[in-house]
């Protein structure tokens, strides 16, 4: 029987950006609350030569699952900061994490090129 796609998961570096809910060990990983590990496994990845219509229903399937876990943000950033190239992780497919990858990475050299703007001096 094939385990959760998430079930194998390391702890990911990432810090909670959000209180834990009061009911949730806050020593345990953030994936152990995962929705994911429940039941919808066969969603979150593709099988090979999955028809593009059945694919986006999957990813679309998957992605109410995410909208509705407790721990997505967490689930997302890990991903991310892998990176994880296959599957839909945090709501997001991997061409979608592709793309927030690179607008991080285009924010990141505005940012180093861009001069630090000081206190706005006052006229005299």
């Amino acid at each position: 029987m094939l385990q959760p796609p998430h079930s194998s998961l390391q702890i990911a570096a990432v810090p909670a950006r959000r209180a834990a809910a009061p009911d949730r060990d806050q020593d345990a990983p953030w994936h152990t609350e995962a929705v994911c590990r429940r039941d919808e496994a066969g969603l979150f990845f593709a099988p090979s030569k999955e028809p593009t219509a059945a694919r986006l229903s999957r990813e679309e399937a998957a992605k109410r699952v995410c909208a509705r876990c407790p721990v997505m943000v967490e689930c997302r950033e890990h991903a991310l900061l892998q990176p994880e190239p296959y599957g839909v992780w945090g709501g997001l497919t991997a061409a979608e994490r592709r793309v927030v990858l690179a607008r991080r990475r285009r924010r990141e050299i505005e940012l180093k090129k861009s001069p630090r703007q000081g206190p706005i001096a006052a006229a005299g």
